[in-house]
């Protein structure tokens, strides 16, 4: 068992999950980037900008997650494609769009057909983080957007009486405050995103569940030297075990957050530590 574990493919699957902790790593922040971009777009007093935040967050919301991840990937690709060709082959005269190809130059390709295959692993890793970003920086704009409403008006007439212009007391009192409201609907969204990462097969990235999937089926003794029956139920079993034991402890850390977060608000976690500490 133990030279069964330790095969190459094995070590793929081990690989798999590194991958799925380092993007989920860059995942949050960079979705929190755009959630926070489009929240502040979303309540701008610039009509057009207002306009765009919130069609961002209404069309990203309301298209299935899986329509996304088909079809926006591979428009990504190609509007990469179409810059580098515009700058790097200007001379090109065929049509770009024929039918249903689409063809750019050589020099164009992303990434080019000479390069090793790390690179095209690192590329496609590159558009499913950018691709999660987009898609759960939607949902979290919604979820600031709201938490922004949520901070008592009183605050923000409070720093303007003291002062403030609209851009202080926006960074010193608003975006302080907001985020205890923000969390509950954050740590959905966290939850949410860890249980979409299986969705790295269609972007052609091997994840965990594809792993699991090929190791676990039957194996020919004609192909292996550890043939075996279907053993996936053993592996999606520790894959279960992995997932819930993941979420568990990102709810043991959300609330400790919480609880820090609610020290001194005006909420009613707020009001409960200062009962405690009376």
């Amino acid at each position: 068992m133990t030279c069964y574990l330790t095969t190459v493919k094995h070590g793929q699957l081990y690989v798999s999950f590194v991958v799925v902790l380092v993007l989920l790593a860059i995942t949050a922040p960079t979705a929190l980037v755009f959630g926070f971009g489009g929240a502040m777009a979303a309540r701008s007093r610039i009509p057009p900008l207002r306009w765009i935040g919130k069609t961002y967050i209404a069309v990203v919301r309301g298209i299935p997650d899986i329509a996304f991840f088909l079809f926006f990937v591979i428009a990504l690709d190609q509007l990469f494609e179409w810059i580098r060709h515009s700058v790097k082959c200007p001379d090109w005269t065929e049509p770009i769009r024929q039918g249903n190809d689409f063809i750019v130059c050589t020099a164009a390709k992303l990434p080019l057909g000479s390069a090793p295959q790390w690179v095209h692993e690192t590329y496609g890793f590159f558009l499913a983080v950018l691709t999660f970003a987009i898609v759960f920086g939607a949902f979290a704009a919604n979820v600031l957007f709201g938490a922004m409403r949520a901070v008592p008006r009183a605050q923000m007439e409070t720093a303007e009486a003291y002062g403030m212009t609209r851009r202080q007391s926006f960074w010193r009192i608003l975006v302080p405050q907001m985020w205890v409201y923000a969390l509950p609907g954050l740590s959905n969204l966290w939850m949410v995103l860890i249980k979409a990462t299986p969705l790295l097969f269609l972007l052609s990235v091997e994840d965990i569940v594809y792993w699991a999937r090929e190791l676990g089926g039957t194996a020919n003794p004609r192909f292996t030297d550890f043939p075996h029956s279907d053993w996936r139920t053993w592996y999606f079993l520790f894959l279960l075990v992995f997932y819930l034991g993941f979420t568990r402890v990102s709810e043991i850390v959300f609330e400790k957050l919480m609880v820090k977060l609610s020290r001194g608000q005006a909420t009613a976690a707020g009001e409960a530590q200062r009962k405690v500490a009376a």
